[in-house]
């Protein structure tokens, strides 16, 4: 048998080499305190500057780019640092690119602040950068409204665990018998003991009607002993954790009159809101405001049809991915953006390494968060996600499906996808479709037959 010669890859259409592709472009390394520029040298007898980072200076930044001509600007992520140059040079017309550090890695030896501008300049001329997404301005401050809710409800939390401390240190077993202190059992009883009841019968009657526990064990519970540093302490977690309660609620108002706002702006979706999956029921950190109704007239379609992802998760998910899809050419763009692709290490015709690429992605946390409430239910991404976890683990189970889910996402906004799950038992005879045909071309190969156990049929052409 002849061996057939492997066919050498395509290359890469690719400018030519050192051509300059933005030959106006500048250079800025960003830092707290002052920024280090640098613009072509022949458009000033110093191109390299410092400038401070105080809001008249940095107009006096952007007065100097203009001076000399600049109309392309590449900066490094640094911190937060970059954000009010970014936005001013983003309001005065440039065309700014922000870049990953990682990706941007200077030459030995040569690390300071002057270097790396001059570095970002010399390899944004050659159109060597590629630059970070950041959606359009109304979605960013959806999404700085979106981080500062996460951070409140965190800051909660952390006050619910002390509060836990200190009632165990009181001896006063709160939560043994009631799921939720912060729940409306669990707060009546705790103000009636920051307002200075002992009694656990007085206490007792706060019960409410739906909590499990019986009278008689929370009155057993709620026998301690009250030492006066750990009331105090009570307190004024109690105190902190309500305060934390009012600014969500403000949060929640500010979130849902800018989320009017956006969809005011755009037009009337064609197709109407599809009916939930399942009834209205907001967990306790989710808003009380209605999220479908405004996210289907900015978006035309309804996320939260696709299993795994609820109203609230889609609009945080929104918030970090913004609406136009065409930001990225394919849904294999997407996926890599997300590091939920494997990144791919060849050398030699060899695939050394397929694992994904770490990262802080937060939009591709909730995808991961949303496949791991897919386990038990019985949908098709279910069925997926324990067939694969069966083959190689839960951890890569749960990348798969959180894939799956980002490609599902992707399809929706941008071909308006209407998503049907099809069940798991669908999937699954698919699936024992697919392993049959694989099994009888393995068998055909061996000079092998397949037979139905049940019927003593001999198994061929039936799968084809």
């Amino acid at each position: 048998m002849k061996r057939q010669r492997r066919q050498s890859p395509q290359p890469r259409t690719s400018p030519a080499a050192l051509e300059r592709l933005h030959p106006n472009a500048a250079g800025i390394d960003c830092g707290s305190a002052a920024h280090f520029v640098a613009v072509p040298p022949d458009r000033d007898p110093t191109p390299v500057r410092s400038f401070p980072t105080f809001t008249a200076d940095l107009q006096r930044l952007v007065d100097w780019l203009t001076a000399c001509r600049v109309t392309h600007v590449a900066m490094e992520a640094t911190g937060v640092y970059w954000i009010p140059i970014f936005e001013i040079l983003d309001a005065r017309g440039f065309q700014v690119i922000l870049v990953n550090a990682r990706h941007v890695k200077n030459l030995p030896g040569r690390k300071s602040d002057v270097s790396d501008c001059e570095w970002l300049r010399d390899l944004h001329i050659l159109g060597l950068l590629r630059g970070s997404f950041r959606p359009a301005d109304g979605i960013v401050a959806l999404r700085g409204y979106l981080r500062h809710r996460t951070t409140l409800i965190e800051s909660a939390g952390a006050l619910v665990q002390r509060m836990q401390k200190a009632l165990v240190q009181m001896n006063v077993q709160l939560p043994l018998v009631v799921s939720d202190i912060t729940g409306v059992t669990g707060l009546r009883i705790l103000r009636d003991i920051v307002a200075g009841q002992r009694d656990p019968l007085q206490l007792a009657q706060h019960r409410d009607y739906r909590c499990h526990a019986s009278e008689a064990e929370i009155v057993a519970a709620l026998t301690g002993h009250y030492r006066p540093e750990h009331l105090f302490a009570l307190q004024q977690n109690l105190e902190l954790f309500e305060m934390y309660q009012r600014q969500l609620t403000a949060c929640d108002l500010a979130v849902e009159a800018h989320l009017a706002q956006l969809a005011a702006t755009t037009a009337l979706p064609p197709v109407p809101l599809p009916a939930a999956r399942r009834r209205p029921n907001p967990r306790d950190n989710e808003p009380r405001f209605d999220v479908r109704t405004p996210m289907h007239q900015l978006t035309g379609v309804d996320l939260s049809q696709i299993d795994g992802i609820g109203p609230y998760t889609a609009l945080r998910l929104l918030s970090e991915i913004g609406t136009d899809m065409t930001r990225w050419p394919t849904e294999k763009h997407f996926t890599s953006w997300l590091t939920l692709a494997p990144q791919n290490k060849i050398s030699g015709g060899r695939l050394l390494s397929s694992r994904t690429q770490p990262s802080a992605n937060r939009a591709a946390a909730l995808f991961r968060l949303g496949a791991m409430t897919l386990g038990r239910t019985q949908t098709a991404l279910g069925a997926f996600y324990r067939r694969v976890a069966f083959r190689i683990g839960k951890a890569k189970a749960i990348t798969a499906t959180a894939r799956k889910l980002a490609v599902l996402v992707y399809r929706t906004l941008k071909d308006h996808l209407v998503y049907v799950d099809p069940g798991a038992a669908a999937y699954e005879a698919k699936d024992r479709t697919r392993v049959l045909r694989r099994l009888q071309h393995r068998a055909e190969h061996l000079g092998f037959g397949l037979v139905n156990l049940s019927t003593g049929e001999v198994v061929e052409g039936a799968v084809s």
